[in-house]
């Protein structure tokens, strides 16, 4: 039996074997450079441009479960990072946006303000909000007296989903105006 913080170390090696392949298919489709810096800006669309922390969750679950930082403090210095990134990429790198769809469509949601920079604060909302509810239930695992823990902070955690999935619906419908769409016609 594997036990958890194994668990998590094989998992974000997986994930991070994965972008390293996406890093490599991107290299060979283009070059080193260009396949570099694509990759960093599909990375920073996953952490500024999805309302949960899924790019950002590759360092936020490890880091608290083998150092015990707290994941929203890991998720600021995330964020930090992505902005940095395009920060940089828009300034000196613009070109680079122009080689996959999530590299042009990070372009277009960052260069119009209106409506699209709305996309980013409602995944920051979403984000911080899963993260917070990350943190609090590894404080129940981790609090001796869970049941009356459970039980003190329902109400205020069923505001906060309720928030949540607001969020959620406004996301999807910006989105939808960029032109994206779950439908599979």
């Amino acid at each position: 039996m594997i036990h958890p913080p194994h668990q998590v170390l094989i998992k974000f090696c997986l994930l991070c074997l994965l972008l390293v392949a996406y890093f490599g298919y991107l290299t060979y489709e283009f070059d080193i450079v260009t396949g570099g810096i694509a990759a960093l800006i599909t990375w920073s669309f996953f952490v500024l441009c999805t309302p949960i922390a899924d790019a950002g969750f590759l360092l936020d679950f490890p880091v608290r479960l083998l150092f015990g930082i707290r994941m929203v403090v890991s998720e600021i210095v995330v964020w930090a990072v992505a902005i940095s990134i395009n920060v940089v990429a828009l300034a000196y790198f613009a070109d680079y946006y122009e080689t996959t769809f999530i590299t042009k469509l990070m372009k277009v949601i960052l260069t119009t303000p209106f409506p699209y920079w709305s996309v980013i604060v409602l995944s920051g909302f979403g984000t911080f909000l899963s993260i917070r509810f990350g943190d609090e239930l590894m404080d129940v695992f981790s609090h001796k007296d869970r049941y009356f823990y459970l039980r003190h902070h329902f109400k205020h955690e069923l505001v906060l989903f309720v928030f949540f999935i607001v969020v959620l619906f406004s996301y999807y419908e910006i989105m939808t105006s960029l032109g994206i769409s779950l439908d599979s016609n």
